[in-house]
């Protein structure tokens, strides 16, 4: 079965430019798999979102949505797919309802079910103006939009742009129960926390070029093993730092960060002879490694 989402050795260059905006792009996303898109203001990834949606047509290479040609099948292709411009522009003199009323119309849309969940969800304003709203209720509208047809394709710039954490969390449940019906989702973002917390794999674009791909885990410094911190009774004995199951990253009085050597339950069978007050997960920093990688290749250029 096809990828959900295909670009292919995708290359986008405007007229009277010396380089291009996106240079040879492969990317693929399976249905049931949420993909962050990261890179820093004018990496391209704007332009490559505009050409999945054929806004732009590329200079070469081709991009499909569920098997089809985004170009030659983009008006039956946006019957299966949801939208949020990372700029959101709606109709601002009418009522948030009458503009989901018109979209849905636009997409077939039948039953309401959904869309009354997620107006409730948001707590979403339908009975204003739109352009009396404030950036963060619009927002709310934008997102009803582009989810409320339970589309088989999401693409998402900046969907959580003007939100509060609240509203986040909202969100994140919405793309976990696209995820859940197959929906294969493409979000651009500039919060690492956000793509940590939703995206099953990443990818890293710069000036136009997808320089990192991979699970969390692979792009986060390539960590093969998870660590943990761990809140010991007493001050941890300097024979625990020789263990063969672990490796002591890091000790600050009674709390030690420590990784396996070998397998979760050997570690845990030697923290076991201890009394542990506490044992959290750390998830890799993202942000750091992605922050480090991004200033290292400005510096490489």
């Amino acid at each position: 079965m096809p990828a959900a989402i295909t670009l292919s050795h995708i290359t986008k260059q405007y007229p009277g430019t010396a380089k291009p905006s996106v240079k040879d792009l492969s990317i693929a996303v399976s249905a049931g798999e949420v993909y962050g898109f990261l890179g820093s203001n004018g990496a391209g990834k704007s332009t490559t979102i505009r050409m999945l949606l054929n806004f732009l047509q590329p200079t070469s290479g081709t991009a499909s949505i569920l098997g089809k040609d985004s170009v030659k099948d983009s008006v039956e292709l946006k019957k299966h797919m949801g939208y949020l411009a990372g700029d959101v522009a709606l109709y601002n003199n009418v009522t948030g309802a009458q503009f989901l009323d018109y979209i849905g119309r636009l997409q077939g849309l039948k039953d309401t079910t959904y869309l009354k969940t997620l107006t409730k969800r948001f707590e979403a304003e339908l009975s204003k103006k739109i352009g009396d709203l404030s950036k963060g209720n619009r927002q709310k509208i934008g997102i009803l939009q582009a989810a409320m047809h339970q589309p088989d394709v999401l693409i998402l710039d900046e969907p959580t742009s003007g939100l509060d954490p609240l509203m986040q969390e909202r969100f994140y449940e919405t793309i976990a129960e696209a995820k859940a019906r197959g929906a294969a989702v493409f979000l651009s973002s500039h919060s690492l926390d956000e793509v940590e917390h939703i995206c099953d794999r990443v990818g890293i674009i710069r000036h136009g070029v997808l320089v990192r791909e991979g699970t969390l885990a692979e792009v986060a410094g390539g960590k093969q093993q998870p660590t943990f911190v761990v809140t010991l009774a007493k001050q941890p004995p300097a024979a625990l730092t020789k263990s063969a199951a672990l490796k002591v990253i890091d000790i600050a009085g009674n709390t030690i960060t420590v990784q396996p050597k070998k397998d979760l339950a050997s570690l845990l069978a030697v923290l076991s002879k201890y009394e542990v007050v506490n044992l959290q997960s750390q998830q890799a920093e993202l942000e750091t490694e992605f922050m480090n990688f991004y200033q290292d290749e400005e510096t490489a250029v």
